[in-house]
């Protein structure tokens, strides 16, 4: 089935273009979820074989307990149960099938897929896998215009190919400062509630002050510094007092760095 594009008007009034993911790629992205759930149920299967074989060897009143029996299962309703909706959540809607073959979930306002959509689609996924072999789902994705399934119409999310960045031949004058101030995204620890709660708005603020970075005075971009960080670091839970120009620069610099694979798209 042809891939379509979507263009999808943000709540800021910026319009970003995104490409379908269709039945082919969801269905290799799923049939790898599922070769690698298989495996880990096999190891822990065998494990629970070994353990009862090593109890075997126990006393009597013992050998009947059922206990690693029920972990057993407890474990794989969890893992089993789970694993869709906590990598598409924290993974940024991405399972590592989905990240292999290059496609992620999102809302369809275009941002970042939320805990109740992951939580809301994976659980539809029970209905869509009727009566069987996922059936209704594959359906619902052949003949959805957005190939969605009941499960992505519910919550209210999209299945999209990945957005590759444009490759430079060589690095841009942002790029460059940031290369010789020596910094990375680990020189930022915020965790991933946080991060998420930084929208189109902070990060087109972001973009502005490193695009104006080198085109401004040093008096002037100091000043733009410290408006930046009263305006972010709050947000970020970054303390303010006691930074340096230089330091609070570094900030916003691994920032931009962070923000800039979620919000930077080849359109």
């Amino acid at each position: 089935m042809i891939e379509d594009n979507l263009d999808i008007k943000t709540p800021e009034y910026v319009s970003i273009q995104f490409q379908l993911a269709g039945l082919g790629s969801r269905a290799a992205a799923f049939i790898i979820d599922q070769l690698l759930l298989s495996v880990f149920n096999i190891l822990i299967l065998i494990a629970l074989y070994f353990v009862m074989d090593g109890m075997s060897s126990m006393p009597f009143f013992l050998t009947d307990s059922m206990l690693p029996v029920a972990i057993t299962i407890i474990i794989l309703f969890i893992v089993n149960g789970g694993y869709f909706f906590v990598f598409e959540f924290f993974s940024g809607g991405r399972t590592l099938g989905k990240k292999v073959v290059g496609i992620r979930v999102i809302q369809e306002n275009g941002h970042s897929i939320t805990l109740l959509s992951s939580f809301i689609r994976n659980l539809i996924r029970i209905i869509d896998s009727l009566p069987t072999a996922y059936f209704l789902g594959i359906v619902m994705i052949f003949f959805h215009s957005k190939h969605k399934r009941l499960g992505d119409l519910v919550a209210g999310t999209i299945v999209v190919h990945e957005r590759k960045q444009k490759r430079k031949k060589k690095l841009t004058p942002i790029e460059k400062e940031i290369e010789n101030r020596g910094l990375s995204k680990d020189d930022l620890i915020i965790d991933e509630w946080t991060l998420k709660s930084v929208g189109m708005k902070e990060w087109e603020l972001i973009n502005t002050y490193v695009s104006r970075f080198h085109q401004v005075p040093l008096e002037e971009r100091n000043q733009l510094t410290k408006q930046m960080a009263e305006i972010l670091f709050p947000k970020l839970g970054v303390e303010i007092q006691g930074q340096l120009e230089s330091e609070m620069e570094d900030t916003l610099l691994v920032l931009y760095l962070l923000l800039r694979d979620e919000w930077e798209f080849e359109l």
